[in-house]
């Protein structure tokens, strides 16, 4: 069992005094019956043994109020805040309830009390607090900018009462979560004096040798920087009361994490460090001549010593996101030495110490354009009263369209507002996005439709035989998932079209039957199907029978051949002709450009699919050396490209094209043979094309022949396929 819990005198001292002065600061904003009841409650809390020290030693009542004097002194928070401080700890713990709160305190006490236990409950998810997803996660799930504020101080106290700790592991923890997670919030909200005591302390308790290295130096050069200072600024001083200007002066040295930071930037020892101080005029001007009179001073300074154009830092015409508005120059003081001087009003500077919390003295600035959206609208809530206290009606809508959630390693991942579990399987991988079937938020099993919420921690549930479904395109919300799902039922219609093409040819060929493109595309049409994927899908789908199918390709084929109607017909099979003259001549008209310097090369046509004069053409460097010419649809041409892209070069026809080139056509018919004698009058009628053999063979009615004509281009070639497929009872004419 833990010992009772023992105030000492010393603590006890302090806790009265620490009291005294929140009573003196919050009077006016303290109810009646504030102050008596939390007096109750605390000495409740220390009878009943409900508070022990922490892992430090350190009294928890002393150090909440410790925290409160910072988040009043240093932030400018009041009432609600300074008892959801007090109290939080025994809400947590289970001595008093969050109803009591609201009875005793109000709403809003309540409200910030939630805020902090909620982020409580973070921690224990061991997130990797170094993550900015986790400080997007903080500001989120706060609910009350408040309680961020709270945190901030509560860190800062706690790296100022660690510096004797035994733990150094413990001690070691909290300065890094200082460096990665809180002093990065400090600047955020422009909380720069306490951003800078995070900093150092967690750089004294980090990297001790470094620290102490940095400050010993500043201790020795204290005297001549003092001095050098004081020789800077006199000059200075004159002019600008010479100006009629009302300021005061003074010099800043950077801070011991600043100065380290760039000694590991630069690669120098400390002596290598020139920058050491900023010399900072802070001007008592009124709101409206704040600008005039800072470009004033400005102008002083730089008439009496040289600036440095290129580190001219204009934050008055633009202020930081953070509100941050100050003119930043760098001159040649004596001794050639490089200054910085930073010249701003007394509200400015301000606002750069105290952050947001200072702007509720200078209600009614007009806000500056270009400023971070959530810092304004927190502005915006605080120049609407006299004191922080508007922020108890504020929520903050920070990252409103984006959530975080922990894996179950401890990760954050970052999702789009409404994301679902799936949306989380196909950040993981595409196949656990495929195979998923729902999932586990905290532990309890829910569809893949359940919607995420920050702080939740999310694990898939996956089976083998899970498909993508194109509803899921409706179920996810992030672009990834999307994209994801879409290329899976993508390659998915293609595996089910391979698959349902490869059952139909294995039907057909059973019954002995050949399949036809153009039949099957009337087919098609006739079942009423726009596209091909979607009839194979059907297929696969088990939709459609592939018999039904066979039935109905017949039918078609038929109907296309004529073969309904029979009737008495010569047949004409066997049918020959050759001509005997000899007609080809080549001449020397016709010239191929190949590629940029290949020209007279020596090349000759392809045979397999005999290019002439006008077809688009390309050369493929054989491995003797000479060129065929194939034409680009050669039934060869994907193949030569794939494997030998590197042989292939341009070619295209120049000359007068007034050779002639013999092409073998492909006829097919009904079994007449008076549609052979309506092919050679078609052909005998135009003089520059010559009929040189056909030879056709007939099979079930049907005659099939090969027409082998001369002619001089592809242009005629076109017409002469054209005016073919005119002749009744002609039903396909195709090049070879």
């Amino acid at each position: 069992m833990e010992d009772k819990f023992i105030y000492t005198d010393e603590e006890r001292k302090l806790s009265y005094q620490i009291l005294d002065e929140l009573k003196d600061t919050l009077d006016k904003s303290f109810l009646e019956n504030d102050l008596p009841m939390l007096q109750v409650q605390l000495k409740d809390s220390v009878a009943k043994n409900t508070i022990h020290r922490n892992v430090f030693g350190l009294n928890p009542i002393l150090c909440s109020l410790q925290t409160a004097a910072i988040a009043v002194k240093d932030i400018g928070l009041k009432r609600d805040s300074v008892i959801a401080i007090l109290l939080h700890q025994s809400v947590q713990d289970g001595y008093i309830t969050l109803e009591d709160i609201d009875n005793r305190f109000g709403k809003s006490v309540a409200k910030i009390i939630h805020g902090l236990i909620r982020i409580q409950t973070l921690y224990q998810k061991n997130p990797i607090i170094e993550s900015e997803n986790f400080r997007n996660l903080l500001l989120s799930f706060a609910e009350d900018m408040r309680v961020i504020l709270i945190m901030i101080a509560d860190r800062v106290n706690l790296m100022r009462q660690i510096r004797d700790a035994e733990d150094k592991e413990a001690q070691h923890k909290v300065a890094e979560e200082a460096s990665y997670l809180y002093a990065p919030l400090a600047h955020k909200l422009g909380l720069y004096q306490l951003k800078r005591e995070l900093e150092d302390l967690s750089l004294k308790y980090l990297e001790h040798d470094a620290y102490y290295l940095i400050k010993d130096k500043l201790n020795a050069t204290k005297a001549s920087r003092d001095a050098y200072i004081k020789q800077f600024i006199a000059p200075v001083r004159e002019r600008l009361t010479a100006g009629g200007l009302r300021f005061h002066i003074k010099g800043r040295t950077k801070s011991i994490h600043s100065i380290w930071q760039k000694m590991k930037k630069q690669k120098c020892g400390f002596e290598g460090i020139y920058d050491l101080f900023a010399i900072r005029i802070i001007l008592d001007a009124p709101l409206e001549k704040e600008k005039i009179q800072c470009w004033q001073a400005y102008s002083i300074v730089t008439d009496m010593y040289q600036p440095n154009p290129k580190r001219l830092r204009d934050w008055l015409s633009v202020p930081k996101s953070n509100g941050y508005e100050c003119l930043h120059i760098t001159v040649l003081g004596p001794e050639k030495k490089w200054v910085e001087v930073q010249i701003r009003t007394e509200r400015m500077d301000e606002i750069a110490e105290h952050g947001l919390a200072a702007h509720w003295r200078y209600k009614g600035i007009k806000e500056e354009g270009g400023l971070d959206d959530w810092l304004a609208s927190i502005r915006a809530a605080l120049e609407a009263g006299d004191n922080l206290e508007v922020m108890d009606q504020f929520k903050s809508d920070l990252y409103e369209k984006e959530i975080y959630v922990f894996t179950p390693k401890g990760d954050l991942l970052k999702f789009p507002k409404g994301a679902t579990i799936l949306d989380f399987a196909y950040h993981i991988h595409s196949k656990v996005g495929n195979q998923c079937v729902g999932g586990k938020i905290n532990a309890k099993n829910v569809s893949l439709r359940t919607e995420l919420h920050s702080g939740d921690t999310v694990e898939i549930l996956t089976s083998a035989t899970q498909k993508p479904k194109a509803e899921w395109l409706k179920i996810v919300k992030s672009s990834r998932a999307k994209a994801k799902i879409r290329l899976a039922l993508k390659e998915t219609q293609i595996k089910d079209g391979l698959y349902a093409k490869e059952l139909l040819e294995r039907r057909f060929k059973n019954k002995k039957i050949e399949i036809e493109e153009s039949t099957m595309g009337h087919l098609l049409r006739k079942l009423g199907f726009k596209e091909v994927s979607e009839f194979y899908k059907q297929v696969a789908d088990e939709k459609l029978d592939p018999n039904y199918i066979i039935e109905e390709y017949q039918k078609v084929y038929n109907h296309d051949h004529n073969l309904n109607q029979p009737k008495e017909t010569e047949s004409a099979e066997n049918f020959e002709f050759e001509n005997p003259t000899n007609e080809f001549l080549k001449k020397n008209d016709d010239v191929l450009v190949i590629d940029k310097n290949l020209k007279g090369l020596d090349f000759s046509l392809a045979k397999c699919c005999h290019p002439i004069y006008g077809d688009p053409v390309f050369g493929f460097v054989t491995v003797n050396g000479g060129i065929k010419i194939h034409r680009t649809d050669c039934p060869n041409a994907p193949e030569m490209r794939k494997r030998f892209g590197y042989r292939i070069v341009k070619a295209r026809w120049s000359g007068k094209g007034s050779s002639q080139y013999a092409i073998t056509l492909r006829v097919i018919g009904n079994d007449d043979i008076g549609i052979v004698s309506n092919i050679t009058n078609v052909i005998s009628k135009d003089e520059k094309i010559v009929m040189r053999s056909i030879n056709i063979d007939s099979h079930d009615g049907l005659f099939s022949g090969n027409l082998v004509v001369l002619l001089d281009d592809n242009s005629k070639l076109n017409m002469l396929i054209k005016k073919l497929r005119t002749v009744k009872g002609v039903k396909q004419v195709t090049r070879v």
